[in-house]
């Protein structure tokens, strides 16, 4: 990945030689390798059987999860914010697992729609839950600074599954303790 990163600093029309580029080709391949690390983990890594049994059966909503991930057409960063929620049947996830999953399907080249379902199907199959529900709010920099280059743009995606998609009172309680834009 070196060998590419200093082909595309030649082909832009810079000196790799010079000082300030001298190392960039390592540095921007170690960047790469970290920003796309979620191809080297799995699901079951990640969980590390961090399920416990639990009698709840309320809504469990974890918020404002940042997130960081690199757009798929453009390989240019978008940034945001992930809110999941689940409904637990008899086993809850480790906190900290939720933002990890996130960050396992973020650290991956992505488009936003495909990030939020992975999300979803993956606290889903973990769980079981009886409804989950992810909520994604991102700037996607392919927007910014390229292209139609708005600055205030913000996409947000949702996926709702079991219960949230099935019952209007479940995915209305989920919408309503969420503090969205504040």
């Amino acid at each position: 990945m070196k060998e590419q990163f200093k082909s595309i600093i030649e082909q832009i029309g810079e000196d790799p030689t010079r000082q300030g580029l001298r190392d960039t080709p390592a540095r921007a391949a170690k960047a790469m390798e970290f920003l796309t690390r979620g191809y080297s983990q799995t699901l079951e890594q990640v969980v590390n059987d961090a399920l416990f049994e639990s009698d709840t059966s309320e809504m469990v909503i974890v918020e404002n999860i940042e997130m960081y991930s690199l757009c798929e057409h453009h390989l240019l960063p978008f940034i945001g914010k992930c809110h999941v929620a689940y409904i637990p049947t008899g086993k809850v996830l480790g906190l900290s697992k939720i933002a990890r999953i996130v960050d396992m399907y973020a650290r991956r080249l992505q488009i936003q729609e495909n990030l939020t379902k992975q999300i979803a199907e993956a606290i889903r199959d973990v769980t079981e839950a009886a409804g989950v529900s992810v909520i994604i709010e991102a700037k996607h920099m392919c927007m910014m600074m390229r292209g139609v280059e708005k600055q205030n743009s913000q996409m947000k995606t949702s996926v709702m599954l079991g219960s949230f998609r099935e019952d209007q009172r479940t995915r209305t309680e989920f919408l309503s303790l969420l503090s969205l834009n504040t």
